[in-house]
């Protein structure tokens, strides 16, 4: 009786194996997959956020010379 038990528990054991071993495959896979997209907007999110910057350091430059042109106007207008 062990004789017939030991191989089917060594195929059940086999086959867990394999499934574990498959399991393990698609879950590389499945990260591999979210690494990418991770890095993809991560780039996305550093680009918009460097148009942000020059936006907002565009904006500074054209308040301080309109600042400066108010200042301006308001020496000339005295």
């Amino acid at each position: 009786m062990a004789d017939e038990t030991t191989p089917a528990a060594i195929e059940r054991i086999e086959r867990a194996i394999a499934r574990i071993e498959t399991a393990v495959s698609d879950r590389e896979r499945a990260n591999a997959a979210l690494a990418e997209r991770h890095e993809a907007l991560r780039e996305r999110i550093e680009n918009a956020i460097r148009d942000l910057d020059a936006v907002i350091a565009g904006e500074s430059v054209v308040d301080e010379s309109s600042v400066n042109d108010d200042a301006a106007h308001e020496n000339t207008v005295d």
